[in-house]
């Protein structure tokens, strides 16, 4: 996860991963997956810098 993120956001992606790794879901993909997911709601949220 990237260092602005907070601790909700770190949480959220550890459930993640491991539901996707317990439902072998994107196998070998799961760290890529969920960040991409938490960034996505970061990002929709306003707790990314814009350029």
């Amino acid at each position: 996860m990237p260092r602005g993120s907070n601790p909700k956001r770190e949480r959220e992606y550890q459930t993640l991963k491991t539901e996707f790794k317990k439902d072998h879901r994107y196998p070998g993909r799961e760290e890529e997956v969920a960040a991409r997911i938490v960034n996505k709601q970061r990002k929709r949220a306003g707790e990314t810098k814009e350029s």
